[in-house]
C-alpha cells in the first residue's frame, strides 16, 4: 500500500498554477471582507454578484473536475432554492409586498415579496460558501498550518498539534478500510439488514481504537524524539512564503468587492 493512500498530505509539492500557487491566507484574507459583509446584506443583486465572483475565480483558478462542477453547477443553486423557499414561508406577511400572489392554499397564501426575501437569504449563504471555497478547495490543512506559523506567527506548539491532528483523520480512513477488509476474509457479521450493520460497525469500534491508540503513542514518541516544545522556534522544513501574487490576489480581490458593493450600494442611508 503506497504512503498515499494513507497520507493524502504526503504528495508532491502542489501545482503553482492558478489558486495552487497562492499562500492559503491570501486565499482566506481575499474573501473575508466580502463573506463578513454578506452577513447584513439584505438584498438579492449584491450576493448574486459576490457568488458570480466566486464563481469566476473558482473556474480560472481550480482545477476543473467533475466534482467540482456538480458542486458548483447543481449543489449549490440546488441549496440556494431548497433554503430560499423555506425561508420564505417563514416571512412576516405583514412586512412584505403582498401584490402579487405566488401560491394560495386555502386562507394560507405565498407571496412575492416574502419570496424574494427568502431567495435573497438563500442566496447570500450560498455567496458566503462559495466565497469559502476558494481557500477550502484550493488549500490543504498542512499548508494552512504552517502558513499561519510562519507568517501570523502562531506558536509551533499549536500549529503542529493541529497539522498532527489534520493526519489523523486519513490514517483512521485508511485503518477502517484495513478492517473492514479483514472481516469480509474472515466472513465475520455477515448478512443485510440494519442489525448486521450495526453489528459490522460495533465490530470495528475496538480494534480501530486500539490502532488509534497505536498511532497517538506513536506520533508522541516522534514529537518527544525530535525534542518537541523544547525551544521557543523550529527550523522549517517546508516553506509556504507570502509572495508578491499573494499581495495583488488580495488586492485585487478587494477592490471588486469593493466595486460591487459601490454599485449596488444594499444599504439605503
Amino acid at each position: 500500500m503506497s504512503a498515499v493512500a494513507i497520507d493524502p498530505y504526503a504528495a508532491a509539492a502542489p501545482s503553482a498554477r492558478g489558486l495552487y500557487g497562492l499562500n492559503p491566507l491570501a486565499k482566506l484574507a481575499a474573501p473575508l471582507p466580502a463573506m463578513i459583509v454578506l452577513v447584513f446584506v439584505r438584498d438579492l443583486a449584491t450576493p448574486l454578484a459576490l457568488t458570480a465572483l466566486a464563481y469566476l475565480v473558482l473556474l480560472t483558478g481550480a482545477r476543473l473536475t467533475a466534482r467540482l462542477g456538480l458542486l458548483l453547477v447543481v449543489a449549490l443553486p440546488l441549496g440556494a432554492a431548497v433554503i430560499g423557499f423555506g425561508m420564505s414561508l417563514w416571512v412576516d406577511v405583514s412586512r412584505v409586498d403582498t401584490s402579487v400572489t405566488i401560491v394560495q392554499i386555502g386562507g394560507w397564501s405565498l407571496y412575492g415579496g416574502a419570496l424574494m426575501i427568502g431567495l435573497a437569504t438563500g442566496v447570500r449563504l450560498v455567496a458566503i460558501i462559495a466565497l469559502a471555497l476558494i481557500a477550502g478547495l484550493t488549500s490543504t490543512g498542512p499548508d494552512l498550518v504552517r502558513a499561519a506559523v510562519q507568517q501570523l506567527r502562531v506558536p509551533y506548539r499549536i500549529g503542529y498539534t493541529a497539522l498532527a491532528a489534520f493526519r489523523f483523520v486519513p490514517r483512521f480512513g485508511y485503518e477502517l478500510e484495513v478492517i473492514r477488509q479483514a472481516h469480509r476474509v474472515r466472513g465475520a457479521h455477515g448478512g443485510r439488514g440494519p442489525f448486521a450493520a450495526a453489528a459490522r460497525w460495533w465490530g470495528y469500534i475496538v480494534p480501530l481504537l486500539a490502532g488509534a491508540i497505536r498511532h497517538a503513542e506513536r506520533v508522541a514518541l516522534a514529537m518527544d524524539a525530535r525534542a518537541f516544545g523544547a525551544h521557543p522556534d523550529r527550523t522549517e522544513r517546508h516553506l509556504v512564503p507570502w509572495r508578491v501574487r499573494d499581495t495583488v490576489f488580495v488586492a485585487v480581490f478587494w477592490i471588486v468587492s469593493a466595486g460591487i458593493l459601490i454599485a449596488f450600494f444594499p444599504w439605503t442611508l
